[in-house]
Order: C-alpha cells, then sequence, then structure tokens
C-alpha cells in the first residue's frame, strides 16, 4: 500500500478465491498489491511441531467468550509448508473477516447475499474534506507506480511552491470507492495521522492534500529504493543476522515513536518499507497509514483490519492496542532470518486459525545455526499473550539488537501504565514488586535504567510524576492530541505519591507478566519469594509480613482465611483457588504467593486451616495443609507472584 515502485503481482489461480492479504489496500490509495503466495518467500517441506500450550488461549477473555469467535479450531501446530490438510472445522474466519471489510468500504455488489453486521453502502454521504482543489495547478501528474483495492499511487512533478522541480509520490483514492462513511473517515484520519506525526528519519514525509470532485491526492516523499520485500527476494530470501539487525532498528524505532504519540499503525509488512533511494545503506520509511488509528493507552480497539500472515491473534478476537504493531514485526523478523512465513496456509482460514493455535517452528535450518539471542528476540515478539509481548522500546534494548548497534532506546508508554498501577496498588502488592525487581541483574535492568534517565532525575537520584510529563512533553507532537496520550498522562500525573529512586522506580516499571515470558522467570519468582523469608527455608510468619509491607497483622490474616476457604471449594489447584478469591486482578496472585506459607504455618501448627486457627468455622476436619512446597517455597514451583 501507498508508496510501492513495482506493478502489482497478479494472484495465483489456485489461491485467488482468499486473497491472505485481509485488507491490504482496504484505506490504501496505492500499492503494489503483491500476491503473499508469489512475493513472501516460502520454506521447504518440515515436519510439524506440536505448541508448548495445546489449550492455550490468546486473548485474557475466559474459554466461554470465544464461542461466537472465528478462533475456534482444533488445529494444534503451524502446518508444514505445502501439507495443510482438510476439512477444516467450521466457521470460516475468513468469510467472516472478509464481510466485515466490505461494510467497512461499502464494496458489496447489489446482487451479492446480505452479509453480517449490515453493509448497505450509504446514500448522501459528504465527500468534501476541506483540502486545496488546486492539484493540477502546483504539480504535474507522472506515471502510475503502484495500484491497490482502493486507489493507486503516481509520480508527480512539482511545479511550483517549495517542492519545485521535485518528485513527489501521489496517492490518489477515487471518492466514487468511499461507499461508506467509516471509508469516508478511513481517508480524513489517513491525512491527519500523516500531517501530525513528524520529526522521525524512518517515516516517509507527508506535503500535502488535495481534493477536486472525483479524488483525493495526497503528496508525499517519493521513495525510490523499492520495497523491503523486493529486497528480501533479491537475498535469497533472507538477510544475515547482522543485516536484519539494521533493518529492526529502523523499524523499531519509528514504531516505537509512532506508539508513543498513541498512533498504531495496523497493517505492518515488508511491502510497507521502503528505501529511501537505490543506495546501499539507504533508510528504510514507514509507508501507508491507511489503516492506522488513534489509540488511547488504556483503551482498546475492536475492528478487525491488516494482512493476514502479520494479524495478530487478539486483532482476531477483536480487543487489541499497540501490541498488534509488534506481532507483526515478530513475523517480519521471522521471515528476514529465515526466509519463511512463521504461520502458513493455503487459505485465509488456514492462515487465521495457525496464528490463534499454533507454535512458528525454529526447528528447521537456518534456526539451528542462529543466535540464542535472536531466536528469543522473535519468540519474545511472536507470544500469542499480547500482555507477554515486548513493546517497540524493550525490543530496541534486547541483548540481540544493543549488543550489536549503539542504539537510542526511545522513552515507552507502558512505563506510565504501569507506574500508574503501582502507585493505585496495595502495600502487599508493592512488596512484593519490590522483591522481584531485587532478582534483576544489571543486564535486565538496561531497558529500566534507560527509562528513568530519560524521565530526568534529579541530582539526588529521585524523579516525581511531574517528570512523567516533561519528559512527554519533550517528545510530543500533534498526533497525541487526537489520541488523547496527554490526558492520560495527566491523569497520572494527578496521582498523590513520594519522589521515586531508581530501587522503587523499578519496581514500577517491571511487567510480571513479560517477566514470565522469560526463560528465567521461575529463578526470580524463587529469589523474590525468598526475599520474604528472613530464614532462607520456612514459611513466613504473619509478623514479618506485615512488617515488610505495611500492612496489619489482622488484614493478613484475613488474607489467610480467604486463602483457605478458596481452596476448600476449589480443591487443591492453586490457580483455581486464587481465581476463587474476590480481590481484583491486581491482587489475587500477592494473596498467592505471600499468604500460602502462612497457611502452611497454620495447617502444621493447629492441624486445621486458618480459619479455624482464628476461630472461624474452617473446613470441616480441618482439610489437608496447605505446605511452602505446594505454594512455591524454596523447593516447589515458582509461585506467580502477583500480574500488572
Amino acid at each position: 500500500m501507498g508508496l510501492c515502485h513495482g506493478k502489482p503481482t497478479q494472484i495465483p489461480e489456485a489461491e485467488a478465491e482468499e486473497d491472505p492479504h485481509v485488507a491490504s489496500g482496504a484505506g490504501d490509495g496505492g500499492d503494489g498489491a503483491t500476491s503473499p503466495s508469489a512475493a513472501a518467500p516460502v520454506a521447504k517441506p518440515g515436519t510439524p511441531k506440536q505448541p508448548k500450550f495445546p489449550f492455550y488461549l490468546p486473548s485474557p477473555l475466559p474459554p466461554s467468550s470465544y464461542k461466537g469467535s472465528p478462533a475456534n479450531s482444533s488445529v494444534a501446530s503451524t502446518p508444514a509448508r505445502g501439507g495443510f490438510k482438510r476439512p477444516f472445522p467450521p466457521p470460516s474466519p475468513a468469510k467472516h473477516i472478509r464481510a466485515l471489510l466490505a461494510r467497512r468500504h461499502g464494496s458489496v455488489k447489489p446482487n451479492e447475499a446480505s452479509i453480517p453486521e449490515g453493509g448497505e453502502p450509504e446514500l448522501g454521504l459528504d465527500k468534501s474534506f476541506g483540502f486545496s482543489k488546486h492539484f493540477f495547478a502546483k504539480y504535474d501528474l507522472g506515471e502510475e507506480v503502484g495500484r491497490g483495492h482502493f486507489g493507486y499511487t503516481c509520480s508527480a512533478k512539482a511545479k511550483k511552491g517549495e517542492h519545485k522541480g521535485q518528485d513527489v509520490a501521489v496517492k490518489v483514492i477515487p471518492k466514487a470507492k468511499m461507499t461508506t462513511a467509516i471509508a469516508i473517515e478511513d481517508v480524513r484520519r489517513e491525512v491527519r495521522i500523516l500531517s501530525s506525526l513528524t520529526g522521525h528519519s524512518n517515516l516517509v514525509q507527508f506535503y500535502d492534500a488535495f481534493e477536486d470532485e472525483d479524488n483525493v491526492y495526497i503528496v508525499m516523499e517519493l521513495c525510490k529504493g523499492g520495497e523491503l520485500l523486493d529486497k528480501i527476494l533479491a537475498r535469497g530470501g533472507k538477510y544475515s543476522e547482522e543485516d536484519a539487525k539494521v533493518v529492526m532498528v529502523q523499524i523499531l524505532s519509528v514504531v516505537s515513536f509512532c506508539h508513543l504519540q498513541g498512533v498504531v499503525h495496523r497493517d505492518l509488512k515488508p511491502e510497507n518499507f521502503l528505501f529511501s533511494s537505490k543506495e546501499e545503506n539507504s533508510p528504510l520509511k514507514v509507508i501507508d497509514f491507511g489503516l492506522s488509528d488513534f489509540v488511547k493507552p488504556d483503551e482498546r480497539l475492536n475492528d478487525i483490519v491488516g494482512s493476514a500472515y502479520y494479524v495478530a491473534p487478539e486483532v482476531l478476537h477483536r480487543s487489541y492496542g499497540t501490541e498488534a504493531d509488534m506481532w507483526s514485526i515478530g513475523v517480519i523478523a521471522y521471515i528476514l532470518l529465515c526466509g519463511s512465513r512463521p504461520f502458513w496456509a493455503r487459505t485465509e482460514s488456514g492462515i487465521f486459525r495457525a496464528v490463534l493455535k499454533a507454535e512458528p517452528s525454529f526447528d528447521e535450518a537456518p534456526w539451528p545455526t542462529l543466535t540464542a539471542e535472536a531466536k528469543d528476540f522473535v519468540k519474545r515478539l511472536l507470544n500469542k499473550d499480547y500482555r507477554k509481548r515486548m513493546t517497540a522500546a524493550q525490543a530496541l534494548s534486547h541483548p540481540w539488537i544493543r549488543n550489536a548497534q549503539q542504539v537510542k532506546v526511545p522513552l515507552d508508554m507502558i512505563i506510565y501504565k504501569l507506574m500508574r498501577a503501582y502507585i493505585s496498588s496495595s502495600s502487599l502488592r508493592k512488596s512484593a514488586l519490590r522483591a522481584l525487581a531485587k532478582t534483576l541483574t544489571t543486564n535486565q535492568l538496561f531497558y529500566v535504567r534507560e527509562q528513568f534517565e530519560l524521565l530526568g532525575p534529579n541530582k539526588n537520584g529521585y524523579i516525581s510524576l511531574q517528570n512523567l510529563k516533561s519528559a512527554l512533553v519533550k517528545n510530543s507532537t500533534d498526533a497525541m492530541k487526537d489520541s488523547r496520550v496527554v490526558d492520560f498522562v495527566n491523569t497520572v500525573c494527578t496521582l498523590q505519591y513520594r519522589k521515586f529512586d531508581f530501587e522503587e522506580f523499578a519496581a514500577s516499571a517491571i511487567s510480571v507478566y513479560q517477566m514470565e515470558a522469560l526463560e528465567t522467570w521461575e529463578q526470580h519468582a524463587r529469589r523474590a519469594y525468598e526475599l520474604f523469608d528472613k530464614e532462607g527455608n520456612r514459611p513466613i510468619v504473619i509478623e514479618e509480613l506485615a512488617s515488610r509491607t505495611g500492612t496489619s497483622q489482622r488484614v493478613i490474616a484475613e488474607f489467610a482465611m480467604r486463602y483457605w476457604n478458596a481452596r476448600s471449594v476449589h480443591g487443591d489447584d492453586d490457580a483455581g483457588a486464587v481465581r476463587g478469591l474476590s480481590l481484583g486482578v491486581y491482587e489475587y496472585d500477592a494473596v498467592n504467593a505471600a499468604v500460602s506459607p502462612l497457611a502452611a504455618r497454620f495447617g502444621r501448627e493447629h492441624g486445621a486451616g486458618p480459619g479455624r486457627a482464628y476461630g472461624g468455622a474452617g473446613p470441616a476436619g480441618g482439610g489437608a495443609p496447605l505446605t511452602a512446597r505446594a505454594v512455591g517455597g524454596p523447593h516447589g514451583r515458582a509461585p506467580n507472584l502477583l500480574l500488572c
């Protein structure tokens, strides 16, 4: 989409029935419209790999909420390339998504059957955008260089003005194609995003927008170096690790910039990255914001857009944010390094099921020869749980990237979200987070240290909530007004809290979800547990926990009783017991980690649950006493401390 410089590739007849590019032109004006089957590198046949968690749910919603979702499938692993088998269990997510896109852009023919959620072209639409109407007075339109579903891109030469004599790219979007209010708003929003996102070297430069009775003309920088996809193919289908790092740094840098401004691209793929020129070290530019949108840090989007091979699982579940872009970057990184797609099928239905249910293979060549850091980098982007995925700034801090290049880590909006949750949480949760932060090594704290320095600590090494606002102002563009990022930050800054030194900032800035994605998670959890235990190999008593957390002994005892009662209902399953507690998402896992050892002590000393020990009813007969091992003592499994 956008500013491609190659003629469109025809989709082979065998795959034309279901185009895997779900919406590759849905909001675009000009695009190479390259078929994924013809353009994307295809790997040799291999053996499917069973997923580590065959019943893993990629959405935080309960399983019962999936019944109406296109996610239902029995596919367990990425199908062997070229070996995808039929039939699939219904329903087909492809038809559902095509219907949504048809409704969005009013592309339903009169004789076609009705589609879900309506889709009738709307009458009496206002197609006036308020743009200048003098395009042909300023530019000579040249030849077409790319075409998409809803428009095309041409080269042009400026006849006057500040760009006089300069070659530019012009995205032409016919108004006849704008048959719904949504389609009109997409064009209006694309121009607003392009004009407000300024100041990054890897962003295609926006010049102006025009309109007449028939078309909208978006004038931009002309990129003559071709698509990233073409460069991948020219290199035999893949990049070396060192060359892939150079590409990934540029992609992550511009995407982190967009995310900080509150803009999610929603269609990141190799075709939407162009090289500025044909020179060897030409910078990469992201193009085509036709599907992009503004998103507030604490809000979720729900419309299904994107390209099938690159769409994130949560997009198919219709609840997503900027994390969806990081999944797409993970797919690009996988292709760059091995030359094949991580999720592949002959139809878009199969692709969606693979995205939702399968795990990418890291067993086939060349993965065994690549570094462990490269594999870890890709895996942490292709995590189906969006909460465990790295942000763009965190990805730039990953050892695979930072050990090879001097990379400037940008300010990250997730820090603001995590700090807000930390400030609003209980003393118990804060104490658990501080213990967890103390288990991190200097190398693991690199990202946190960079964020702390970006917030501008004073000479004594402290930051206040006002630093959050000041740091954001230094990085703001006009896009923040539409995304309401500033409004969100203002709500954080109005909270009352003392100044942070680095130790407490580290506790507030770590995400336990993301830490759970680390291979070393269990070691961190066990060490954090031991920080609560003064002697290192016994249950924690109420006095110790109350002293460490600043919580009264009575509150700790009440937590212990509620935990015991939950276990009596849910059995010995720790996770089930914790879910039974009505303490909220920011409390219950802390109780699981901190209070379970108390229950263990009561069980041994009183032969009953905490209810009996404190004069309560307790389960009849006392039940089986809890043990430190069962809930994550020094020799048991790692406790799920708490989630943030």
